[in-house]
């Protein structure tokens, strides 16, 4: 079966008696294009035979262009009918793993510290940032290239001052460099989504490597505190910590870092 090809997906889904399920989030990529850019932003930059992690695999558009350009697969995938197909369906290439789990469950039971090279998916809409999430805290993986929500993809990325500074981009640049690929239309999917979709790459960076577990801790949750009083200026969210007149939306994350030092360093 041409996996990129609308037609070929949907008889396939029809003759096999498989309805796409919207709460997983079953939007098949079958734009050819797309496809190859989203490998080409997930493999720049990798050596030869790379071991890559990908999340909701589905029928294997992805999982297939990867292994012919010699990576090894790791996919992951929820849905039990796809993942009991998908090997043989591939042709039980030797270089793919299937693990049939939640994705979460995954990376929460340390999946995702198998020293893969890089992270590779089409992640599913309503639990794609929470899987970026989790795989960020963990910062493992070196690069991680992910077809996301454009939303959501746009958060991870806003710089300091930008009206969509999020929580999400805030955790996420803390060790990694966020850069926004391009945009995939709707009609590049199978069912045709009602949101926007944009591929997002992150690549660790080592500027806070020495920052510790605790000083780590204590940043998810002082900045989570901040956040969710966006509107309000620091200095009155933490009266007795810091005086600023600033928002959390404005603060870099040099700046979250100098004042997560400060405070934890007097503390010690």
């Amino acid at each position: 079966m041409n996996l990129t090809s609308p037609s070929q997906v949907k008889s396939w889904c029809i003759e096999s008696g498989f309805h796409p399920n919207k709460v997983l989030g079953q939007n098949f990529l079958v734009d050819r294009n797309a496809l190859v850019a989203i490998v080409d932003a997930g493999f720049e930059g990798l050596g030869e035979s790379p071991r890559v992690l990908e999340i909701g695999p589905g029928l294997g558009v992805l999982t297939e262009e990867m292994l012919a350009r010699g990576a090894s697969v790791t996919a992951v995938e929820k849905d039990p009918v796809l993942a009991a197909r998908l090997k043989k369906s591939l042709g039980d290439p030797g270089g793919l793993e299937v693990v049939a789990d939640d994705a979460l469950r995954f990376i929460a039971h340390g999946g995702a510290d198998a020293g893969f090279d890089a992270m590779v998916s089409n992640l599913p809409y309503q639990a794609g940032t929470r899987i970026m999430l989790d795989l960020v805290i963990a910062h493992r993986i070196p690069r991680m290239t992910a077809l996301l929500q454009t939303e959501v993809a746009e958060r991870l990325a806003a710089k300091e001052g930008s009206k969509v500074r999020s929580l999400a981009g805030v955790w996420t640049q803390l060790d990694y460099d966020v850069k926004i690929v391009r945009k995939v239309s709707a009609s590049c999917f199978w069912p045709r989504p009602e949101v926007g979709s944009t591929v997002v790459t992150l690549t660790r960076h080592d500027r806070n490597v020495a920052l510790s577990e605790e000083k780590r801790r204590f940043f998810r949750s002082f900045t989570k505190r901040a956040f969710e009083h966006r509107r309000k200026q620091l200095g009155s969210i933490f009266k007795d910590l810091i005086k600023s007149t600033a928002r959390a939306e404005m603060l870099s994350i040099e700046d979250w870092t100098t004042i997560v030092k400060g405070l934890t360093d007097e503390n010690s």
